[in-house]
């Protein structure tokens, strides 16, 4: 599935209409049958209408410069943040960043840096809320395996309780830019960062996070964007 990543109110709201259709379609068809009931009935599909919206709403989001910077992937709370072993993709020590989706979050999820996707796959897995602690062990969940300047880190989109679909647009191969879409878990989640050990953290549990927006580290031994400039330079593009 293609995305547009164009900063335009219509472009945003077209994904948006992509994603939430088929559920649009049943508050839709469900309002005359209700209306039958009774008319005041009529609020439940209108106001799930509205929700549906708002869930799979896409804010534009400001994108901060610098190929050092490590983005959150999703919007959400700091749940926990610790030393890991990472042994699917990365096969080293990491800094695993978990963050916790409510319903009322944006869904929408971000690549965290500019890099090449090296590692795609995903897991079946149970339904338990995201919140838990051992959540990530035991839920459906999808891994995104990025490489970015001979660094590797991983991206985790993971299930909850009310999410029971996961979302990727992208695939091994596939070049992607800071803070580029590339995917969707609907109906309250987590997601989880495995980032190089020596990632200089800018978080702490607790946090609130946005995809593609806050600052989640930066790399190690590295300060410097392509064009020499200190990746703290507060230029931003839009996405």
């Amino acid at each position: 599935m293609a995305i547009n990543q164009k900063d335009n109110p219509a472009h945003r709201f077209a994904l948006t209409l992509r994603l939430a259709w088929p559920y649009l379609l049943f508050s839709a068809l469900l309002t005359p049958v209700l209306y039958l009931v009774n008319p005041l009935l009529t609020i439940l599909p209108g106001a799930l209408f509205l929700f549906i919206l708002y869930f799979f709403r896409n804010p534009r989001r400001v994108i901060p410069v610098g190929d050092n910077l490590i983005l959150s992937p999703a919007d959400g709370v700091i749940l926990d943040l610790g030393e890991s072993y990472e042994k699917k993709y990365i096969k080293d020590k990491v800094i695993r960043v978990s963050i916790f989706l409510s319903i009322l979050n944006v869904h929408i999820n971000r690549s965290p840096l500019k890099g090449e996707v090296k590692y795609r796959h995903y897991r079946p897995g149970k339904f338990i809320p995201a919140f838990k602690s051992h959540a990530s062990d035991l839920n459906e969940k999808n891994f995104i395996g990025m490489e970015s300047r001979d660094y590797k880190l991983m991206v985790c989109q993971i299930t909850g309780f009310i999410a029971r679909r996961i979302k990727c647009w992208v695939n091994e191969g596939k070049w992607l830019e800071s803070g580029e879409i590339i995917g969707i878990i609907k109906f309250g989640s987590g997601a989880e960062l495995f980032l190089p050990a020596g990632t200089e953290i800018q978080v702490k549990k607790g946090d609130k996070v946005k995809a593609g927006e806050t600052i989640i580290g930066i790399l190690p031994g590295a300060f410097s964007d392509d064009n020499g400039q200190d990746d703290q330079d507060n230029k931003k593009r839009l996405r």
